[in-house]
């Protein structure tokens, strides 16, 4: 019974995995709906999952797994994670309900997909602002449950649902008018609760399980010698990771600008930007990025590029400075080379980029929108620098150059009309004690018309500029993978031999990775000052979170472990925290070239979130350790002594893969009960969702290498561990450009 069980427990799981992939490639050929019907809630697909954790429960007795208590809770709280699943699939509904502030003629309740045995209204609805904005920060909806006899009033808000008689509501959407809302309705009586107490015993049985004695995870740490006061100070630290809860150019000619301390004053002025009040200077380096690639130009700071298209448009106009991709796009444009200026745009009387546009090119769409950019500048659309509140004292910002309201103030409006134009007078004239002066009175201005509590704090200003001078990725990421790749094949190659880095050099990459830490940590840290919320928000966010997590992980490896003679852990973590670190970085400046800060969308502001993505991350930098694990060893294969190295470097990383997916499974579960308070379900078959499943699936193969006989040969694990490390890939990176969704970072 027991040869026939284990094959048949993980094979049925791998259809599980291909019928998962086959699904989310219908969804993106057919669309959501035919993916849910005829593949993740298809009668076939729920008799596959029940045939899975039939088999898998029959394995569990035959090989006496009820004899290790946690280890068999750690497993039976998946079928109870499926059991409330199915739960809610046969007694759950969902549907909308539109509100609105009733007038004479006007509906009170429609709603779809849910009948709802009582009465809803709509009493108030409220918008409400980040400071000084007219960003909204929350949707506030004061609602009325008339059931018979009996009122109820509930507050409906973004991730804060009411809940009566099992129906939960959610806020959706609001009217236009800023009179109706649409709340999402969830009715799941049985399954929510059942899913959550899965989602609690799975908690504890994982962390419990690094405690439980008799265990192969307690045997790898005999193998690697980690057993005793080491094995301790192991199990301590993945405990842990459970918890978480330019270059100046001489002699180069540019064009005339300001000089750099009245470049500077005048970036010092507020300016509302992405939705937020921030500094000017913050405008000037997201423009001088989007247009050149780089936040500096020919040692000029961004302040100075700004100010030069701002003061001296001809001049830069010709100033081959705006990057564009794409050879078709350069062809068109006339240029040799990959910069080009603003002038090369247009030629014989038409604008040279409407035929390709026309095309849907995608690099003349780019190209497109620097030219537009630079347009919206020069013409000040976006320099909306001057507050002014309305008769309701609503504040709003303009430009100097936009229609101002007919009933503002007559001094307010002559102030706003010619204080930048007697700013150029002074820039014109070479008079620049006088144009800081007028910049310092522009300053004042705000200041008076907002409001010091409306406007960002010292700390917050003064953080966000410094944040703006460091421009110290690219350099980091370029200078960290260069050292990590020569590293890592040094590393290599003193493994096959049997030795391991020299003690000075050893120290010496350990004050390097120390030192990227404590930058990283420096930039995180004014990143989460100035956005009021913890950098974890999107992908580049999320990338040099995991750059400063493996940076630190690695310095906490390399400051309590002392090189020795064949040591694989003294041997191989300073360069995989090298290369780990460094790869991330340029991930991140790749789907972000210009990470701007923005205020979190209301949907966002749960610190759910923070822990949700953390938790992943410390899963996916594990991986990436594993990974490069993998790497190594296949490259020892080539060495007469690699084949023992390349046996140790299994166990490693299969100690690796207890933690890693342990965090990967917590995030999951994290980010389904924040679904479910931000959307009313915990799992709604979204592409990330899938493939996160898939990929902790695919991992939790290799942490049953004693059922799964291949995966006990060393070099089928490590090739196996290479190729799982592509689903992390996918999940990351494939999902938000190829299949999209809600949980996409672009």
């Amino acid at each position: 019974m027991k040869k026939l069980l284990r094959p048949l427990s993980f094979s049925l799981m791998g259809v599980v995995i291909l019928l998962l992939i086959a699904a989310s490639i219908a969804e993106q050929l057919k669309g959501s709906d035919f993916a849910v019907k005829y593949f993740y809630t298809a009668p076939w697909t729920i008799a596959l999952w029940a045939a899975a954790v039939v088999s898998a429960l029959a394995y569990m007795l035959t090989v006496r797994m009820y004899k290790q208590v946690i280890t068999c809770l750690l497993h039976f709280s998946f079928v109870v994670i499926l059991g409330g699943a199915l739960l809610t699939h046969l007694f759950g509904k969902q549907g909308v309900a539109h509100l609105r502030l009733t007038g004479p003629e006007e509906e009170a309740e429609q709603t779809t997909g849910v009948q709802l045995p009582f009465e809803v209204s709509l009493q108030d609805f409220k918008l409400e602002y980040y400071p000084g904005t007219n960003a909204p920060m929350d949707f506030v909806s004061e609602i009325i449950i008339t059931d018979g006899e009996k009122q109820t009033k509930g507050q409906v808000s973004m991730n804060n649902i009411f809940s009566y008689r099992h129906y939960r509501f959610y806020q959706a959407q609001y009217d236009s008018d800023g009179r109706g809302v649409t709340l999402r309705i969830s009715y799941d009586p049985w399954g929510i609760g059942v899913t959550y107490s899965g989602y609690v015993l799975l908690l504890l049985s994982m962390m419990l399980f690094f405690v439980q004695k008799r265990t192969y995870f307690r045997d790898l740490l005999t193998q690697l010698k980690l057993s005793g006061n080491g094995g301790k100070q192991a199990i301590a630290v993945l405990l842990l990771l459970m918890l978480p809860i330019g270059v100046f150019a001489a002699n180069v000619q540019v064009p005339p600008t300001l000089n750099r301390e009245t470049a500077e004053k005048l970036c010092d002025l507020y300016v509302y930007y992405n939705n937020r009040v921030c500094p000017m200077q913050t405008l000037a380096v997201d423009f001088t990025t989007k247009l050149y690639g780089k936040s500096s130009y020919k040692g000029l700071s961004a302040e100075e590029v700004f100010c030069g298209w701002l003061f001296y448009y001809d001049q830069w106009a010709q100033e081959p400075c705006i990057k564009i991709k794409g050879k078709k796009t350069q062809t068109l444009l006339g240029i040799d080379g990959k910069y080009a200026c603003l002038n090369d745009f247009a030629g014989k009387g038409k604008y040279k980029l409407d035929e390709a546009l026309r095309r849907g090119d995608k690099n003349a769409k780019a190209a497109d929108e620097k030219f537009r950019l630079v347009s919206m500048v020069c013409t000040a659309q976006m320099l909306r620098c001057y507050p002014i509140r309305d008769k309701d004292s609503v504040l709003y910002w303009y430009s100097w150059a936009e229609q101002l309201p007919a009933d503002m103030d007559f001094e307010d409006w002559r102030f706003v009309t010619r204080s930048m134009d007697y700013v150029a007078l002074c820039v014109a004239q070479n008079a620049n004690s006088e144009a800081r002066d007028a910049l310092s009175k522009i300053k004042a201005w705000q200041t008076e018309k907002v409001g010091v509590e409306q406007l960002p704090t010292t700390l917050r200003f003064k953080a966000e500029k410094l944040y703006n001078n460091l421009n110290l990725t690219r350099p980091l990421a370029m200078g960290y993978a260069a050292i990590g790749l020569v590293l890592f094949f040094i590393c290599c190659m003193l493994l096959a031999q049997g030795k391991a880095l020299n003690s000075w050099v050893h120290l010496t990459l350990t004050g390097g990775i120390i030192l990227l830490c404590l930058v990283l940590t420096l930039l995180l840290t004014l990143r989460w000052i100035v956005s009021g919320h913890v950098p974890l928000s999107n992908g580049f966010e999320t990338m040099q979170f995991m750059a400063w997590l493996t940076s630190l992980i690695t310095s906490v490896l390399a400051i309590f472990n002392v090189p020795k003679s064949g040591s694989i852990g003294a041997s191989l973590y300073l360069p995989f925290g090298y290369l780990v670190s460094s790869m991330t970085l340029m991930v991140g400046m790749m789907s972000a070239s210009n990470p701007q800060i923005t205020n979190l969308m209301p949907v966002l502001q749960s610190p759910l979130l923070t822990m949700h993505v953390a938790v992943i991350m410390v899963a996916y930098c594990l991986l990436a350790f594993v990974m490069l694990n993998a790497v190594a060893a296949l490259i020892l294969y080539s060495f007469d002594n690699g084949r023992v190295q390349a046996e140790r470097l299994q166990l490693v990383s299969q100690l690796l893969l207890y933690p890693a997916v342990f965090c990967l499974t917590t995030g999951i579960f994290i980010g389904a009960v924040w679904a479910n308070i931000s959307w009313g379900r915990y799992w709604g078959w979204d592409p990330k969702e899938v493939w996160a499943l898939i990929t902790m699936l695919v991992y939790a193969a290799g942490l049953h290498s004693k059922s799964i006989r291949f995966l006990q040969k060393p070099l089928a694990f490590h090739i196996y561990m290479f190729v799982a490390f592509l689903f992390v890939l996918f999940t990351y990176f494939g999902v938000n450009f190829i299949l999209g969704g809600l949980h996409s970072y672009k």
